[in-house]
């Protein structure tokens, strides 16, 4: 299992810049919000992308979902670990417990 990261931590590590953020829902729910600087990765597009968009297999990685029901986020960090990412952690609560705290989001929906 995929080792999780708090919210403040998370905060921490976007503030300076010190992570990269997957966003694991994707499609019109990435468009519409997502995280700062978060980039959209799905499951189903991580063996064709993920050396792409994330080239440093040591880099801090965090995915995140909706909420801590939904799968998208370990099943995405599973995937990256079983190609070599080593420092993948999980946002376990996601993106509704971000926007609840007030936190900045991106996106379509963020005026």
């Amino acid at each position: 299992m995929t080792a999780l990261i708090t919210r403040e931590e998370l905060k921490a590590a976007i503030d300076a810049g010190a992570v990269t953020v997957v966003d694991a829902l994707g499609g019109d729910y990435y468009a519409k919000q997502h995280l700062p600087g978060a980039i959209p990765l799905v499951e189903a597009e991580v063996a064709d992308r993920a050396a792409e968009l994330l080239p440093d297999k040591n880099a801090p990685i965090v995915t995140y979902c909706s909420n801590p029901a939904c799968n998208n986020s370990q099943a995405v960090a599973t995937l990256l670990e079983r190609l070599g990412y080593t420092n993948v952690r999980k946002y376990r609560e996601g993106i509704e417990d971000w926007a609840a705290a007030d936190l900045p989001l991106q996106g379509a929906a963020v005026v």
